[in-house]
């Protein structure tokens, strides 16, 4: 059974940098796409970015389009989300997701793999 395990998060001052990790372990043969989503409190949990495994695919959600990336370690099923000039409003608990059949990246019901989060604080 494939489990996902994320790391990384903390408190960071506004303007600053935080980089997320997720990796999936015990036979991930069948993951075809890797994500972050956020929740914040009182907030429905939103897209953030996306990496498709088996092809070429770059998802990352125009709120946070040139402050956030993901990528990859070819060598391991781990993604990261590279955060930057982060801001107060970024603050939320940040989950792993995985897609096993492909669908659209941005909605919560297409994965069907999911980590405990990491939550991000980002001070003013």
């Amino acid at each position: 059974q494939v489990q996902l395990f994320e790391s990384g998060g903390g408190l960071v001052q506004a303007g600053g940098s935080l980089r997320l990790s997720c990796t999936a372990r015990g036979r991930p043969f069948n993951v075809q796409l890797m994500g972050w989503f956020r929740q914040a409190p009182g907030k429905e949990r939103e897209f953030v970015a996306a990496l498709s495994l088996s092809s070429i695919g770059r998802f990352v959600d125009d709120s946070v389009e040139g402050r956030f990336d993901i990528s990859r370690d070819n060598a391991d099923t781990t993604v990261y989300l590279q955060m930057n000039d982060v801001r107060p409003e970024d603050s939320a608990v940040y989950v792993c997701a995985a897609q096993t059949m492909r669908g659209p990246v941005q909605h919560v019901r297409e994965y069907s793999l999911w980590g405990q989060g990491t939550q991000v604080t980002v001070s003013s």
